[in-house]
């Protein structure tokens, strides 16, 4: 196709040229054509898309306190279990401390009421003591127990509370902005959160596509996941206009159509290995769209009324007739993919198309033919043949 093109640009050069025949003479005009054949276009349908890290965690502080050290910075690259901030942990070392000596005093008086459980067994088993004293020691013991309990729970509680002051990653990620500096106070409450870790091991790109495109996908009775698995993969479009290197692939679709805009949410995953995507980025999600059996001219051999493209088509006879073609709504400003109006074998002229009105005489000749002409008439030139040139 690529050659084919290059052949159609030297025969538009030539009808600017002069090359084309004189439509007001005698004989019928020697006008340049093409033979139009069905071939493919891989084109691509470009969305708007959010990107995000596949989970983005907000780091907030289990208790209160000033901030006594940072551990990373931001944009730092972090594995799951690893020590971001530290919090005061003075008051908390010193509740942990309170809490041991309070379990030691409870075990030192849950053996104090066992011993003297213990001894009134025996005084009530010789009768020497009555069984209400032997119940109101047992009460002492469980009491005693009850005691030990609660104090280990207190220190269990103090201990968690310590280890609260190391504030960890909960997955591996990358660390956003920290608001909160050495030094500052902070707590459960604060509006902010300490950062945020994001997983950005795989990506999400969010981006939505119209009621309508999604039903030309669902139709013919095609379940969401049997259209998820049928999808291609998929490509990004970075904001300076490079192409992502790894593909993606759709793994969501909203059942949910946005009443305020008519689209349908999907969510596509990209591997980042290389993190060089970022939560909180933009992108264009790129998906093939092939076309099979269609038409590419160029758009100069074109004529257009109220909107509507027409070819000029040469007929068994040699005169032309003005033919009306659809063409698809991509336009890269050289060529059209003509959808319909064109049969496979159809000869198009492809210069002069503005002076030339259904039912002209033609001589119809190859673009090859075209650029011998134009080559000869080039060489007359140049050897002073100036009649021979201007034929």
């Amino acid at each position: 196709m690529k050659s084919k093109l290059l052949i159609l640009a030297s025969c538009m050069a030539l009808a600017s040229c002069g090359g084309g025949g004189q439509m007001g003479g005698g004989n019928a005009p020697q006008i340049a054509t093409i033979t139009v054949q069905p071939t493919s276009a891989n084109l691509t349908n470009s969305y708007p898309a959010t990107i995000k890290g596949k989970q983005d965690i907000d780091i907030r502080p289990m208790v209160s306190g000033f901030i006594t050290r940072l551990h990373v910075d931001e944009g730092a690259v972090v594995r799951r279990g690893q020590v971001l901030f530290t919090i005061d942990q003075v008051q908390y070392q010193a509740a942990v401390n309170q809490a041991k000596a309070a379990v030691e005093t409870a075990k030192a008086a849950l053996g104090t009421a066992q011993l003297t459980y213990d001894n009134k067994v025996r005084l009530n088993q010789k009768q020497i003591i009555s069984d209400y004293d032997l119940s109101m020691s047992a009460n002492q013991l469980a009491q005693a127990k009850a005691a030990l309990a609660q104090s280990e729970a207190a220190l269990t509680n103090a201990q968690k509370n310590l280890s609260y002051t190391n504030v960890t990653s909960p997955s591996d990620g990358v660390v956003g902005s920290i608001p909160y500096r050495l030094g500052a106070l902070v707590s459960p409450s604060s509006v902010q959160p300490l950062t945020t870790v994001s997983d950005n091991t795989n990506m999400y790109a969010y981006f939505s596509l119209t009621e309508r495109e999604l039903l030309n996908l669902t139709k013919g009775g095609s379940s969401l996941n049997e259209v998820i698995k049928n999808m291609p993969d998929i490509q990004l479009q970075l904001i300076d206009g490079s192409m992502y290197p790894e593909t993606g692939r759709v793994e969501t679709i909203s059942g949910v159509i946005d009443q305020a805009t008519g689209s349908v949410s999907l969510r596509a995953l990209f591997p980042n290995p290389g993190k060089l995507l970022r939560s909180g980025g933009t992108a264009n999600v790129v998906f093939p769209n092939p076309l099979t059996n269609v038409f590419v001219i160029p758009q100069s051999v074109t004529t257009e009324i109220q909107d509507k493209k027409f070819v000029f088509v040469v007929q068994p006879d040699n005169t032309v007739k003005s033919t009306e073609i659809t063409v698809h709504n991509v336009d890269d400003g050289q060529n059209y993919i003509v959808l319909a109006g064109l049969n496979p074998g159809d000869r198009i002229c492809i210069e002069n198309v503005q002076n030339l009105r259904t039912g002209t005489a033609i001589t119809p000749i190859t673009a090859e033919e075209k650029e011998q002409i134009y080559q000869q008439n080039l060489q007359d030139q140049k050897d002073g043949n100036l009649q021979s040139a201007m034929q």
